[in-house]
């Protein structure tokens, strides 16, 4: 706290020796630059831009244009559930996963079923279930003379969010949302797996397929064909629809690099339990019943617990690399332990309560997920910025902020979805800020250390682009002049 003080009163002692009128003429010049930059880019004709520009320290704006104009956020939408989910369930919430049993124990033989209950944990890895298989084990279970059950009872059963794009229900960023899911790497695209196809040895060899995690949940129907090392790398990957079939065609050249891509499945939940049958089989515990999915009754005995990591841990790759997954998991998740109910509906609506505590008016917004994935929603540039502004007085602060990408940096959890831009030298490293892209819009909002040593407050969004990669060089360049103020 004595720190605190000391900083406002540095700051206050600055301001007296500034004169005014310098002040003043520094925040014209950044004035004319913006305003020139907008009317001058071809690329923003005919389409709009919010900015809303503040002081770190004192949060007044220092430019606005549109600022209150409701515009399209894109992945900025995560900036608002972070926070939202950071100040409800508090950075050291864990999700649980629990096994439980309506049976007992006879002679190594579990007379009963076998229930695996989720409750929402987006970080369930295969490796996980292994241990949970192994921990069954220990307790000298080798049979179970009953069914093996999946519980996603948490949630309710609506897997899709209201405006999600038809065409992205094979994609791994719209991938359906279960309270029991499993990913396949600790990026943790809950819901679906990775396939690594790799070129064959010689010309004409179909090209060799991987699926992470190692499971025949999914069935892969392999068209491809090793070409010259001139050749063309094309390849496809297509999920039928309603099915866990996924074709491979195109061609590969030799001695290429693999080519990896992540498919959302279908039903998360036999998914998940699938790759839990399949660890049971590898510990050498026989099912002798079905695998189906079903509620677990209130009698039912907990027999172990497996608990995520924190949600400290879960923001890195949740807003470095704008997972989609774990932000609709999070808004479900603040509507069961808010109200009881894990929807979207009511997560939702918890979540716009929420927000107000940080002076967000969200009378002036729409809010349909907690991903940004809609082109419905709706967000003002100013809004954002106010939200960037209010919770540097939160405690949870410092992991909110580590949790943006950082400008420049090349390591994927440092970086994230910022690693390959604003890398010149008054930039890298002191841009901390979320990305936002669906088609036509481009976003980004943070925070930029200028040359002078203060902080501002940005936020960028571009709208009804007809080419939203050259939006992200717009607010490049935007961010540069910032930098330079």
């Amino acid at each position: 706290m004595l720190k605190r003080l000391n900083l406002m009163v540095f700051i206050l002692l600055i301001a007296t020796l500034v004169p005014q009128s310098q002040l003043v003429g520094a925040e014209n010049n950044l004035s004319q630059q913006l305003n020139q930059l907008l009317k001058d880019d071809p690329d923003l004709h005919g389409a709009i831009a919010g900015i809303s520009i503040r002081s770190a320290d004192t949060g007044d704006v220092i430019y606005d244009h549109l600022g209150d104009v409701r515009l399209r956020p894109a992945s900025n939408m995560k900036l608002l559930t972070a926070a939202a989910a950071l100040s409800i369930l508090g950075e050291d919430y864990r999700f649980k996963t629990e096994i439980l049993t309506d049976g007992k124990v006879k002679k190594k033989t579990l007379q009963g079923n076998l229930y695996l209950k989720g409750k929402g944990d987006p970080t369930l890895l295969k490796e996980d279930l292994d241990k949970m298989a192994a921990d069954i084990k220990k307790l000298g279970i080798k049979n179970i003379n009953g069914n093996l059950i999946g519980d996603d009872s948490w949630y309710d059963d609506v897997r899709y969010s209201t405006d999600l794009p038809w065409s992205d229900e094979q994609t791994y960023y719209g991938a359906q949302i279960s309270a029991l899911t499993a990913s396949p790497t600790k990026d943790y695209d809950s819901g679906s797996v990775m396939i690594e196809v790799i070129p064959g040895k010689t010309q004409g060899d179909k090209a060799a397929v991987r699926v992470t995690p190692d499971t025949d949940f999914v069935k892969i129907i392999n068209q491809t064909e090793t070409v010259p090392a001139d050749g063309k790398k094309v390849i496809t990957f297509e999920r039928e629809h309603a099915e866990n079939t996924i074709t491979l065609s195109g061609t590969l050249p030799v001695k290429a690099k693999p080519e990896k891509e992540w498919i959302g499945v279908w039903e998360p939940t036999q998914y998940a339990l699938a790759l839990f049958r399949q660890s049971l089989t590898e510990q050498g515990i026989q099912v002798t019943g079905r695998i189906k999915t079903a509620t677990t009754p209130g009698t039912a005995k907990i027999l172990h617990t497996h608990s995520s990591i924190m949600l400290s841990e879960l923001l890195v790759p949740f807003m470095k690399l704008s997972n989609n997954g774990h932000a609709e998991t999070l808004v479900k998740e603040m509507g069961k332990v808010v109200k009881g109910e894990g929807s979207w509906e009511k997560g939702l609506e918890v979540m716009g309560d929420e927000l107000t505590k940080f002076g967000i008016n969200t009378k002036t917004m729409v809010l349909r997920d907690g991903s940004g994935i809609s082109h419905v929603d709706l967000v003002p540039a100013a809004q954002l910025s106010q939200l960037l502004n209010a919770v540097q007085q939160q405690k949870w602060y410092p992991v909110f902020l580590h949790s943006l990408p950082i400008a420049g940096e090349s390591e994927k959890m440092v970086g994230g979805s910022l690693r390959n831009r604003l890398k010149t030298q008054n930039v890298k490293g002191k841009v901390f800020a979320k990305t936002g892209t669906i088609s036509t819009v481009s976003t980004l909002s943070g925070y930029v250390q200028t040359n002078s040593g203060q902080t501002l407050i940005f936020s960028i969004m571009l709208n009804n682009l007809l080419d939203d990669a050259k939006g992200k060089l717009i607010e490049d360049r935007i961010v540069q002049i910032l930098a330079n103020t």
